[in-house]
């Protein structure tokens, strides 16, 4: 097309060189006195002799040189844009494997607390119910102003606001005390009230005021160990579960198992001398009960007004059988009245020995063992995966670059 006269007009303009021969290139002639002859050849020929300013290899290497300067300014917002995105991820990735560990025994001991201490907040969240909130707006960007309702809008922006994740521990403790342990006693007092109204007949030790009343009563209460152990062993086996949760949410103890190994027994341990100090003190509960009955209630009992008969009579004469129902319903009264205290008052014991303990002491057992450790042992603890270490190695430089 050239040949055939057409122009075009160049993005760039061009400059005419003149290339080195292949004789000059075997014979070594200086690049100086090559191109000092460049020069003397563009001034020289009068085809050229007006574009000698912007004719030669110098010339050339200036307009380069300037037209990448010019592509370069043009890049850098992008180039650092790609730089910064690549710090953040190598940020990243290098928060996620964790800060090396360090070599002397007081750093290593300062990194374990360190992790128990995210394993133990983990764990207390759990505990108290902690909602892990995470906010989702709703679009506005096809919103008109003639179709947009406020009302419907809010009523959006509540509904996403509240799309959350609540950690129930509590929740689950609470379910022990409010359902559990009453459905319980509940049972307890149904199959009291079966046996007393299946009775084939009272014995007459039975009718004597003290020990005929203590012995109903002490007999049904005996029954309530049994859900009062229950829920201590309900409430710790939600405890374990938190400490699972709250262990698998730290990811600084699965980077170093033995470690997480040491902490998840130390809990459990840990939890298991809470339950035993709970269930001790909650059964001392209901034996306090049973050893002593509140005297006060029976003194606001109506008198005996349905006794019949002489005292020569059989006892099963002198005492009508409306007498005896009554004896059976206050042992009942009874009964209900102490369920009704030990509903409130186990829960406390529990909450008091286990989950108020296991929110402010479940780790001082290690803490106080992890102190007497030598640093041969600690650095065991910290036993790390070395393609982490040479992972983090590599990440640490590539930052400094």
């Amino acid at each position: 097309m050239i040949l055939e006269g057409k122009s075009y007009r160049l993005k760039f303009p061009w400059v005419g060189v003149v290339n080195r021969s292949q004789a000059n290139i075997n014979k070594n002639v200086d690049m100086i006195a090559a191109r000092r002859r460049e020069r003397e050849y563009f001034s020289t020929t009068p085809e050229y002799r007006h574009l000698a300013h912007r004719m030669g290899s110098e010339h050339l290497a200036k307009m380069l040189s300037k037209h990448l300067e010019t592509v370069i300014k043009s890049r850098i917002p992008g180039i650092q844009s790609l730089i910064n995105k690549t710090i953040a991820e190598l940020e990243t990735e290098l928060s996620r494997l964790g800060k090396p560990i360090a070599a002397d025994a007081g750093g290593k001991l300062c990194t374990i607390m360190e992790i128990c201490c995210l394993f133990y907040q983990n764990f207390r969240e759990h505990l108290d119910g902690v909602y892990v909130s995470r906010l989702v707006l709703p679009s506005l960007i096809h919103l008109s102003l003639t179709s947009f309702n406020f009302a419907n809008f809010v009523r959006d922006f509540v509904l996403t606001f509240n799309i959350v994740h609540r950690r129930t521990g509590g929740d689950k403790v609470y379910n022990v005390f409010d359902n559990q342990l009453p459905a319980a006693l509940k049972r307890i007092l149904g199959s009291s009230l079966l046996k007393l109204m299946e009775a084939d007949g009272y014995q007459p030790h039975l009718i004597a005021p003290e020990q005929g009343y203590c012995h109903l009563i002490e007999s049904t209460l005996v029954t309530i160990r049994g859900p009062a152990e229950a829920a201590v062993d309900a409430t710790h086996s939600i405890l374990k579960d938190l400490v699972h949760k709250a262990m698998s949410e730290t990811p600084e103890l699965k980077q170093y198992p033995a470690l997480r190994v040491e902490v998840g027994n130390a809990a459990i341990e840990s939890l298991e001398r809470m339950r035993d100090q709970s269930k001790k003190a909650t059964l001392q509960l209901v034996d306090m009960e049973c050893c002593y009955l509140t005297v006060e209630f029976f003194r606001k009992l109506p008198q005996d007004v349905d006794k019949g008969g002489s005292a020569t009579q059989s006892i099963f004469d002198r005492y009508n059988d409306s007498y005896l129902r009554r004896i059976g319903s206050t042992v009942l009264s009874y009964v209900n009245m102490v369920c009704a205290t030990l509903r409130h008052s186990i829960p406390k014991s529990i909450v008091y020995c286990q989950v108020r303990e296991a929110k402010r002491s479940l780790l001082d057992f290690f803490y106080t063992e992890l102190g007497k450790l030598e640093q041969k042992r600690l650095s065991a603890l910290l036993n790390e995966d070395p393609t982490i270490m040479e992972r983090r190695s590599a990440l640490a430089k590539r930052l400094e670059l």
